[in-house]
């Protein structure tokens, strides 16, 4: 258990040489049908994984850089980037010499009603291997947050059913209003220089860069960030139903 009523684990960067690759599962049993492992691997521990039939695979590199190679394309790993492996069933991560790569590996088991939706969406979002760093995403707006703020999708939710990821970013004094989403589970994580303050019912936990945080369902959350400090987050939605997901209308386009 977890002594905070905001669950957060930080990343481990200081590995030893011998202790890589390191993998460690976080945040265990946090979010139901939801495995997240902590990952990171050096220019002499290339990891190879397979996908499994009922299951998809979200890769978020932060920090490191390296190449994901399938059996005829590659893809370029820099800090922040999300890959999807999608029909894809062998990829192999490697870091650049003498560096390390630092990234969260995502899997979310599939409900029947998944496999349905799945074989509704483009072809393109399901069978081809997705790869986009942050920065180049599309941006959206929203009224929680300030008109400071740059908030970007960088996996919508016609790739895996029930699953949108996406960043927010700006600079202090400012905050994401509080709200509340009984609809979905959420996971925070810290990116590079992040220092901010998450809110959750009468809960309050400094959320540092290179941590990874879960909002309580149901709670009423918001986030701060103090003058000249960075806001500067992953959420990752995980939809209790195709219902839910209602919730993304209130992202505007911009």
């Amino acid at each position: 258990m977890h002594d905070s009523p905001i669950p957060m684990v930080p990343l481990k960067l200081e590995l030893s040489e011998n202790s890589q690759p390191y993998v460690e599962s976080i945040l265990v049993n946090e979010i139901k049908g939801i495995h997240v492992e902590y990952v990171a691997i050096n220019s002499d521990h290339p990891s190879i994984d397979f996908s499994k039939d009922g299951y998809k695979t979200i890769y978020l590199f932060v920090k490191g850089k390296g190449v994901v190679t399938t059996a005829d394309e590659n893809f370029e790993i820099v800090p922040e980037t999300i890959l999807l492996p999608n029909s894809t069933k062998k990829i192999t991560i490697q870091a650049a010499k003498n560096d390390t790569v630092y990234y969260l590996k995502i899997v979310t088991k599939l409900t029947a009603e998944d496999r349905l939706a799945l074989e509704e969406f483009p072809a393109e979002n399901t069978q081809h291997v997705y790869h986009a760093k942050f920065e180049d995403c599309p941006s959206y707006s929203e009224p929680i947050k300030s008109p400071n703020t740059i908030s970007r999708t960088i996996l919508s939710n016609k790739y895996i059913p029930r699953i949108a990821i996406g960043t927010v970013q700006t600079t202090g004094p400012d905050e994401v209003g509080a709200h509340k989403h009984p609809m979905l589970e959420q996971l925070f994580l810290g990116l590079s220089k992040n220092n901010c303050t998450v809110y959750a019912d009468d809960a309050k936990i400094i959320f540092p860069e290179y941590a990874i945080l879960h909002i309580p369902l149901g709670s009423l959350h918001s986030v701060s960030v103090e003058k000249n400090e960075t806001m500067y987050y992953v959420w990752m939605d995980f939809f209790l139903d195709k219902k839910g997901e209602e919730w993304l209308k209130t992202h505007i386009d911009d």
